[in-house]
């Protein structure tokens, strides 16, 4: 009987472990491969490289020393700052630049558009203002995506990106020979029904303020429709998309609007887990487009670069992304030629951004 009981305690024990190791959640849940396949982690860029989309937040006062180590060791020649911002500050980030580093770094201007848009006089002066950051070093202006989103005129109405009162500015771009990198918009699905069938559904589970509803505050289609209008109605100013203006996941729709839109070129910026799960058909438009595509990162974390240099460089197989929940399935190489990966790296950057220092590349 003794025995009898002891058994039936160790098989409770026994099934109530087995329940709570597969307790867990898919936000839990992230099993490590046991696939053996050849590949490496790429640590080091195969070509120095400029990084189109970056940001140093605190660059008019920032020590540059410890960011150009990490730079150097992923063979980074150039970073663009797009937070310049304008005006004393932007001046202040130049002149850090050249008393430390004047061919490492460069910064692009901004404008606050929010609540001054329609205000009397203000175009004028933000063209004029715009003008004077170019004359103090600024190398090309960014436009956050609040500019569509967020941002409201004098009268509280939402700003639209191809309203006719911010033509001005883009004018000038064109004028002074800087290029826009823009960010319109977010993924397409931050505005989708937040349920089983949401790609992104652990992304806005763990981030719950980036889901949007249907018309919040306009349809995507609606935004990203604006914003190639803009383009179009711009024809000899050059535009960035950043983050290959969310189409990463529809490279066909994508490849339509490039031949449509001749001044428009895209950054690859936080798209690169899109790319990694498609290496075939990404390869074939990389390889089309290969004059209107940038290399980008966004965010400075110097440890998620390996992830870019191994879907553009390797052709290693299912290799993990550095963020789940951006992320859910593995990454595959795009083995990009040579020729592909120098355009991609420096080329184009060195072509749009004026004033960039080619000595630091090797052709």
């Amino acid at each position: 009987m003794h025995t009898k009981n002891t058994i039936v305690i160790l098989f409770t024990i026994l099934l109530s472990n087995v329940i709570i190791a597969q307790d867990i959640s898919f936000e839990d849940y992230n099993p490590k491969s046991t696939l053996v396949v050849p590949g490496k982690v790429i640590n080091r860029a195969k070509f120095t490289f400029i990084d189109i989309h970056g940001h140093q937040y605190r660059m008019p006062n920032q020590d540059l020393t410890p960011v150009v180590r990490a730079m150097d060791t992923l063979n980074m020649g150039i970073m663009v700052n797009l937070s310049g911002r304008s005006g004393k500050d932007l001046k202040k980030s130049v002149k850090n630049i050249k008393d430390h580093y004047p061919n490492r770094f460069v910064v692009f201007a901004n404008i606050s558009f929010n609540k001054n848009v329609g205000k009397k006089g203000w175009i004028e002066e933000t063209v004029n203002q715009l003008e004077l950051d170019v004359k103090n070093g600024a190398r090309g202006l960014k436009v956050y995506k609040g500019l569509g989103l967020g941002d409201k005129d004098v009268k509280g109405k939402r700003v639209a990106i191809n309203d006719a009162r911010l033509n001005p500015i883009w004018a000038k771009c064109g004028e002074l020979g800087i290029p826009v990198l823009i960010h319109a918009a977010d993924p397409k699905s931050f505005w989708d029904d937040f349920n089983g069938d949401n790609e992104r559904w652990l992304e806005l589970k763990t981030h719950p303020r980036r889901k949007r509803s249907a018309t919040n505050p306009a349809p995507w289609e609606q935004i990203i429709a604006e914003q190639h209008s803009m383009f179009k109605n711009n024809p000899k100013t050059t535009f960035i998309n950043a983050h290959m203006g969310w189409y990463a996941n529809d490279l066909g729709t994508l490849g339509m609007l490039l031949d449509d839109i001749p001044n428009m070129n895209v950054g690859i910026a936080a798209i690169i887990a899109e790319l990694g799960r498609q290496p075939r058909f990404a390869k074939a438009f990389f390889i089309k487009y290969q004059d209107r595509i940038l290399f980008g990162k966004d965010s400075w974390k110097p440890k998620e670069f390996p992830t870019y240099f191994r879907v553009l460089e390797s052709k290693d197989e299912y290799f993990p992304y550095h963020k789940k929940y951006h992320a859910f399935w593995p990454m595959y190489g795009m083995d990009l030629p040579d020729e592909v990966l120098k355009k991609i790296y420096y080329k184009n950057a060195l072509r749009i951004v004026p004033g960039l220092d080619k000595s630091l590349f090797s052709d």
